[in-house]
């Protein structure tokens, strides 16, 4: 069996504490600048020790300053998993103090416990990564927008009218433009899609469904990575948080069957958009919705049932290649 050395590396904006471990005991610790260069030439000086596939790492989810050194990792064919940090604090059971060190140390530690369970990374196709940053500045613009105007609007018959009047006036340049700003944004978005046909393909797919539309439909791509690394429904609506899960033990607790808080809520939030429109305009959504909610079923509860449906049917046109059917035949009927 090939000896498999387990690399831990906690990343910060300009430097990352790197720790090198062949057993999870006995560890080598270094202090790397966040740079092309210094990366580069720190993995190099491994690669006099050991060859780039007896290494395995493993780097906390930090966005955007982790790109540097995933890009280096994809280029050599070095194996790489990417957690979030919640993941590894809770797999370690209780533990005192932190510090860059002792971060660094506990990941490898991680990757040396864990290393036949975990996912290693892929990176995404360069259109979805292009269409993720351009999410996520589209949602700072909207929500800066917001954050402006909804004062402006819930300050009517509570100030002087010529002080909301000089206000508004005072605002509406900047409105105006990050209107202005998101609408172009959305239509760099819409030059892609169009650009890729896999991806035009799955936009159409996924917004055949009435109450979901092309920025839901995208926010699921992405953080699916196109229904590759969250291909079942199930682990996604988990994702989500829209997924319900029991809490009870023996006899004395018995608490409510409840979604976790531990979800994209970026994702959570459009699919609840959703699930409103769709209770709205889908007419056997609105059937469903009706009836569950005169049976006496919680109203939020039902939105959340919903939900999970939307998802299903997400995934059932996309991986089917299929549009959305009210009325859906399989082929072998």
């Amino acid at each position: 069996m090939e000896t498999i050395y387990f690399l831990g590396i906690d990343l910060a904006k300009e430097t990352f504490q790197a720790a090198l471990t062949l057993d999870g005991v006995n560890i080598s610790e270094t202090k790397v600048e966040n740079n092309s260069k210094s990366i580069r030439s720190y993995f190099q000086d491994l690669r006099d020790k050991f060859s780039p596939s007896q290494l395995m790492v493993c780097i906390e989810h930090t966005g955007i300053y982790s790109n540097p050194l995933l890009d280096y990792l994809t280029e050599k064919g070095i194996k790489v998993c990417v957690e979030s940090a919640l993941q590894i604090k809770k797999s370690q059971g209780i533990k005192r103090g932190k510090s860059d060190k002792v971060d660094a140390r506990r990941i490898a530690q991680y990757l040396h416990k864990n290393h036949q369970q975990v996912k290693f990374w892929h990176p995404s196709r360069t259109v979805i990564q292009k269409i993720k940053a351009l999410l996520v500045v589209r949602e700072r613009l909207v929500k800066t927008r917001v954050q402006l105007a909804t004062p402006i609007k819930e300050s009517e018959n509570y100030i002087e009218e010529s002080l909301r009047k000089n206000i508004i006036k005072c605002c509406q340049n900047t409105l105006r433009s990050l209107t202005k700003d998101i609408l172009k944004v959305e239509r760099e978005i819409d030059i892609l899609i169009k650009q890729d046909n896999k991806l035009e393909q799955e936009v159409q797919l996924a917004t055949s469904i009435p109450g979901v539309g092309n920025i839901t439909a995208l926010h699921i791509i992405v953080a699916s990575n196109e229904f590759e690394t969250i291909s079942e429904v199930k682990k996604f609506a988990c994702y989500a948080g829209v997924a319900p899960f029991e809490y009870t033990s023996g006899t004395t607790i018995r608490g409510k069957t409840r979604v976790s808080k531990l979800a994209n809520m970026t994702v959570k939030k459009l699919l609840n958009l959703s699930a409103m429109s769709a209770v709205q305009h889908c007419y056997d959504l609105k059937i469903y919705y009706t009836r569950k909610v005169a049976q006496g079923k919680n109203k939020m509860s039902v939105l959340n049932a919903v939900r999970n449906k939307l998802i299903s049917r997400i995934y059932a046109c996309v991986k089917n290649k299929r549009m959305y059917q009210k009325e859906y035949q399989h082929e072998l009927a």
